[in-house]
């Protein structure tokens, strides 16, 4: 399997959460693909971009995404072309201002999202408020928007996604 990872608008593709989850799923015998959105302010033409690099994926995969990351994959997941085996949304920048998409498809497959109670730059309520009407997974954990002072909490929950997805 093959986990394709977004970042969100303020980060890299390499940044701390990515990279401590890229080696989980290595450890779990997983590839990584972390793509690269700096050139790209919109989140719709990254959703695009997104979409266009798994046309031609032939493996098994997974969406990752971090803030507005997790826009994009929940966004690409919707598309006809686009069929991963699951999503993993940290903080998803849903229901925002400017943002192309204001409702998004519920019949996905797995579908896991992290959000920090502390969050003010993507309110918890947002993926609260997502997860009710898909009836997925929502954690709610102790952290802010970047999640990275639980990201012991934040591992163990992807470890056990991979499980669920595998």
């Amino acid at each position: 399997m093959k986990v394709y990872f977004s970042h969100g608008k303020e980060s890299g593709p390499w940044g701390t959460k990515i990279k401590a989850l890229a080696a989980i799923a290595k450890e779990h015998g997983c590839k990584v693909e972390s793509v690269d959105y700096t050139d790209l302010a919109s989140p719709d033409a990254r959703v695009s971009r997104l979409i266009e690099l798994l046309g031609s994926e032939i493996d098994k995969y997974v969406l990752v995404g971090s803030s507005m990351g997790g826009y994009v994959s929940l966004v690409a997941a919707a598309a006809k072309s686009v069929t991963p085996q699951g999503l993993f949304l940290m903080a998803p920048a849903l229901y925002m201002r400017g943002y192309e998409e204001e409702e998004y498809a519920t019949e996905l497959p797995i579908t896991e999202i992290i959000h920090g109670w502390s969050d003010d730059v993507v309110l918890p309520d947002y993926s609260m408020r997502y997860a009710k009407r898909a009836r997925c997974s929502l954690h709610l954990i102790d952290g802010n928007h970047g999640l990275n002072s639980s990201l012991d909490v934040v591992g163990d929950l992807f470890r056990h996604f991979l499980l669920r997805v595998g």
